[in-house]
């Protein structure tokens, strides 16, 4: 053969009839054969991991299929307090559920439903394609109703929990209840257990909810919108004030019953037709609320954050059968709510309160006030709310712990209360008497809450450090401090209660939170624990608790209202007056105090108060004399013992008194040591500090503790009614806030 001469094909056959290919196979018989050999050892080893998976899946009997999912919640000793979505429920017996909510059922949730064994293998493909390309024929992902049975009865609905092990968990037990259960009876499980808004449970209930009837009285419109409204409740609502949503998923229901051959076009045309509204039951049938007990009302506010908490954290607390234990002491919460609703003398129905009770210790919520004779459910929780001036309870945070913390300053040190004007301005800072005290103690001037030291002690220890310690007790906003935000911070009565507490603990702050275990039906628990960081020295605490008790026995001061013989407490008051000096009254008053084993933050006023709603002089303590209330059970129930004062401070005599020093600073060595003990200043109740000479006991406890900063740098005084006002602009509304940007802070007055 010569070398032009190509090979005969008949050549290169071997003699045996094979095919020699010279000893090497095309490349793209190898490359396939390669691709087909990854794919087997992709399938054998998924289905390895399937079966792994698989063995570790929790039971399911029939006691969870049929079982509702209802979220239990629980206080700190394990009573339930609420049941989410606790109604009557109408179990729907098989020939209570017409063909026709079935048809719908099985046509926009699982059209092969009587074909596949528990996993439809084809659908998920089906599924998949059509998540890509945008494409939808009204199945509702790759699960078949089986498997949302399945996940609806063991498995929570968390983001965090869709992983494939639970996919293969979640299939297994599919596959096993088709092989238990017939397909009619997997059905009535499904109908009877999805979620229905509303706090409603299952189909035949949700028929008696929004129409009235029972489930075979309805018509097809009704049927299909009760079919379709599984998959997002809220939405799909027909009571909601906007029904485009539920229209259209009630016409989606509709042509998939079309294109499944149950009903024919024109019928569906018909029932499209109708309104969603049509036969809506404003009574709502006879579905009726269980009893836990607990009333409602009582314990909504902090069941309306728990619920939060748990959407935040990927739960559906509508459909998981969640239990949750919180850490509510149901004693304090109803000794709170009985307290501002009936107790406590408020100016009128309309006045208002918000209150939070938190655990020095670790930042547990104990309680909380959402408001004051509230039929609504689930409404404003003037506890979290951030957009109301917090008056002179601001001094402590902003002002004096900074100067402890930064300046090393004593109890002693002397500040100047005398003439101040705004930096940049002519406006001059006055407190409510209109006058000025001139030099006085750094305890003093926080007794009394004189305004115009804490701005200088503000000057002193500067915006950024003030910032910086803010910061630490869990208060932050977008916009920067200003000097004006030293008598004046807008923050809730819980982030009150909270930055309080680190006074109360030593110096530590602890984030606040609700829950201390979530348990899902699968049995998993996630636990919860404090999350403590130090924002402030031991010296800086202690020593501002030691001021900070003279509130309550310092007849200068306006806290003595609050005064409980034998407790152990410090606080803080605080008043905002309006800007506008020819309205009466003022627009908030609040109480932070606490004990080393509770702390409390309240606010009291209107939610509108430029419509008239100003609190006059006879109602400004309200806020002190709730929190006397509330504190007095709590330490009846939890006695707290007094402060030990830390190694790092040391008690000093300065002109006759007892003041506090931290050991080894600059002002140490001035002064000899206190030989009179490590008291708590109960003897100075009846008497006064050492500048409080011109403060008689005739001053009146209603006397505001802080004014609005357009009234004070006009240089009026609260009884002058002619005065003028001239607003000025601030940047203290909340980082955290939801509510719109609040005007600029009421600044205080200075008592």
């Amino acid at each position: 053969m010569s070398n032009n001469d190509e090979p005969r094909r008949e050549d290169q056959y071997r003699a045996d009839g094979s095919y020699d290919d010279g000893g090497k196979k095309p490349l793209l018989k190898r490359i396939l054969l390669w691709i087909a050999g990854a794919i087997v050892l992709l399938f054998v080893a998924g289905c390895a991991l399937f079966f792994y998976y698989a063995s570790s899946a929790p039971k399911i009997s029939q006691r969870e299929l049929s079982s509702q999912n209802t979220t239990i919640i629980y206080d700190a000793n394990n009573k339930v307090i609420s049941r989410l979505g606790a109604q009557k429920r109408d179990y729907a017996k098989d020939s209570q559920i017409p063909d026709t909510l079935k048809h719908a059922v099985v046509a926009i949730e699982d059209r092969r439903f009587y074909k596949h064994h528990g996993v439809d293998v084809r659908r998920i493909f089906g599924a998949t394609i059509n998540n890509v390309i945008g494409r939808s024929d009204g199945m509702q992902g790759g699960s078949t109703l089986t498997q949302q049975l399945v996940k609806l009865s063991v498995f929570s609905t968390a983001q965090s929990d869709r992983t494939f092990k639970r996919k293969a968990q979640e299939a297994w037990l599919a596959l096993n209840v088709e092989r238990h259960f017939s397909k009619d009876q997997i059905l009535k499980y499904y109908i009877n257990k999805v979620y229905m808004g509303n706090g409603v449970y299952g189909m035949r209930t949700a028929a008696q909810y929004y129409y009235g009837k029972e489930l075979k009285d309805l018509d097809l419109s009704q049927l299909a919108l009760l079919a379709g409204m599984p998959q997002s409740p809220t939405n799909y609502n027909p009571l909601a004030s906007n029904t485009k949503y539920a229209t259209a998923r009630r016409n989606e229901v509709l042509n998939a019953m079309v294109r499944a051959g149950y009903i024919t076009k024109s019928a569906a045309q018909n029932a499209a037709s109708e309104s969603v509204t049509d036969g809506l039951d404003p009574d709502h049938g006879d579905v009726e609320s269980s009893e836990t007990n607990v009333k409602e009302k009582i314990v909504d506010p902090y069941v309306k954050e728990v619920l939060a908490q748990l959407q935040a954290e990927g739960y559906n607390p509508n459909t998981d059968g969640l239990l949750v234990h919180t850490n509510m002491d149901l004693g304090a919460q109803k000794k709170l709510y009985n307290a501002a609703n009936s107790e406590i003398s408020f100016q009128n129905d309309q006045m208002q309160a918000g209150a939070a009770v938190t655990d020095p210790h670790n930042g547990q919520v104990i309680a909380m006030l959402g408001g004051r004779h509230s039929n609504v459910i689930y409404g404003l929780n003037r506890a979290v709310q951030e957009n109301r001036s917090s008056g002179s309870t601001a001094k402590p945070l902003m002002d004096y712990g900074p100067a402890i913390e930064y300046l090393q300053w004593p109890t002693f040190k002397t500040v100047s209360d005398t003439k101040f004007y705004w930096p940049g301005t002519n406006k001059v800072l006055h407190d409510f008497d209109n006058k000025y005290k001139g030099n006085m103690t750094m305890r003093s001037a926080l007794v009394e809450s004189r305004n115009v030291p804490a701005i200088r002690t503000l000057q002193e220890v500067g915006i950024k450090r003030a910032t910086t310690f803010l910061g630490g007790l869990g208060i932050s906003q977008k916009d920067p401090y200003t000097l004006q935000n030293g008598i004046a911070l807008y923050i809730s009565p819980l982030q009150m209660s909270a930055a309080y507490a680190a006074f109360a603990n030593g110096g530590t702050y602890y984030k606040p939170y609700y829950i201390s275990s979530i348990t899902t039906m699968d049995g998993k628990t996630k636990t919860y624990s404090p999350h403590g960081k130090r924002a402030m020295s031991k010296a800086t605490a202690y020593m501002m608790t030691d001021m900070l008790k003279g509130v309550f026995t310092n007849s200068a001061s306006t806290g003595t209202s609050a005064y409980l013989s034998g407790v152990h407490q410090a606080g803080k008051t605080g008043t905002t007056d309006f800007p506008n000096r020819n309205q009466s009254g003022v627009m908030d008053s609040w109480m932070a105090g606490y004990t080393k084993n509770y702390s409390i933050g309240i606010w009291t006023g209107f939610d509108h108060p430029m419509n008239g709603g100003a609190i006059s002089t006879q109602y400004e303590r309200t806020a002190v004399l709730l929190y006397k209330s509330i504190m007095q059970y709590l330490d009846e129930q939890n006695h707290a013992s007094n402060w030990k004062m830390p190694d790092t401070v040391e008690a000093v005599r300065v002109n006759g008194k007892r003041q506090l020093v931290i050991k080894d600073s600059k002002w140490a060595l001035m002064y000899g040591a206190w030989d009179g003990g490590d008291d708590d200043n109960e003897s100075s109740r009846s008497g006064s500090s050492s500048s409080s000479n011109s403060s008689s006991d005739s001053r009146s406890e209603s006397i505001s503790e802080s004014r609005s900063i357009e009234s004070i740098l006009n240089g009026g005084s609260r009884n002058e009614s002619n005065s003028s006002s001239t607003t000025q602009s601030s940047s203290a509304s909340s980082a955290s806030s939801t509510n719109p940007t609040p005007p600029a802070p009421n600044t205080g007055n200075g008592q």
